[in-house]
């Protein structure tokens, strides 16, 4: 490690970089404090294993562009990270677990919240994402928000196919591990039909994970097609192949593996040592926002 990275790495450490004002402060996008409207609610999904290592990076990194309105879905009470989160922290009682019971009853508390909150657009993003929230607003803008829009990624090559109520069913659904985004006009439908337990309950009957029973949902049972947005990306692709000038136009990266043989990491300078960024989330904010990073190109 060279002098300059030594020096960025201590002047960042200690006290979660607050002493690095260029670094946490980014501005708030001028479309969130629009007075009068309610942009945006974005749901992440934790687990109590993470919250000193993902849900941390988050809170440290992206969730400082949008601090009102990001959440977390977690399955354990934790004050300390719900300090750091504004009391954003919301334990679902789903239990620990990664099942598809755990996954779909923890979706149920999200689309609750969509439903509560009833903003313009409401998203759902995993604890191994990064989400540029400018960008997001960006392709957000684009559509129209009164209208059924179900926005995301699918990691398929065509629609899916499983034993439904009724019968098999062919859908389309969005990986949960790149983003899955719903207009209000959207979420006003799902109202009644999540209602009570309701998803978790339909995710039960299907034996199927949140993102295809949520896939279920809204593409077969409702009839709203998928629209694939490029700029969200899971786990199950090769991150590192996005280029560092492709990097700022993106809407969601992950740090998730398809293969657990080796890393899936975003191809950015290194600004820290890789104990302290497993995620190289921390890097990929310093490259996207901070002024104050020093340029290893």
């Amino acid at each position: 490690m060279n002098l300059t990275t030594a020096l960025c790495a201590f002047i960042f450490s200690a006290a979660g970089w607050i002493a690095v004002e260029g670094y946490r402060r980014v501005p708030r996008d001028a479309r969130l404090e629009e007075v009068g409207r309610n942009r945006l609610t974005i749901s992440v999904k934790t687990t109590a294993k993470f919250h000193e290592t993902r849900a941390k990076d988050i809170v440290d990194t992206w969730f400082q562009l949008a601090p009102e309105n990001i959440y977390l879905f977690t399955d354990v009470n934790d004050e300390k990270l719900n300090r750091s989160l504004n009391g954003h922290l919301i334990n679902t009682h789903c239990g620990l677990g990664h099942t598809r019971d755990h996954l779909n009853c923890k979706m149920n508390a999200e689309l609750e919240l969509f439903a509560r909150e009833m903003s313009e657009w409401s998203c759902h993003f995993d604890d191994d994402n990064y989400v540029n929230i400018r960008v997001l607003l960006d392709v957000l803008d684009l559509y129209d928000h009164t209208r059924d829009w179900y926005l995301g990624k699918s990691s398929t090559r065509g629609p899916v196919d499983i034993q439904g109520i009724g019968g098999k069913t062919s859908f389309w659904f969005a990986t949960g591990g790149a983003g899955i985004c719903l207009s209000r006009a959207l979420v006003d439908k799902l109202r009644h039909r999540i209602s009570n337990g309701g998803f978790f309950n339909l995710g039960r009957e299907l034996r199927v994970p949140d993102d295809m029973t949520l896939g279920y949902l809204i593409n077969h049972q409702l009839g709203v097609p998928l629209t694939s947005v490029d700029r969200f990306h899971s786990h199950f692709e090769d991150i590192a192949l996005i280029g560092q000038h492709e990097i700022h136009s993106q809407v969601s990266l992950s740090a998730g593996s398809y293969d657990a043989r080796r890393p899936n990491l975003v191809n950015v300078p290194i600004a820290f040592p890789t104990g302290k960024d497993k995620q190289r989330f921390r890097s990929l904010h310093c490259f996207l926002f901070s002024k104050r990073c020093p340029d290893f190109r």
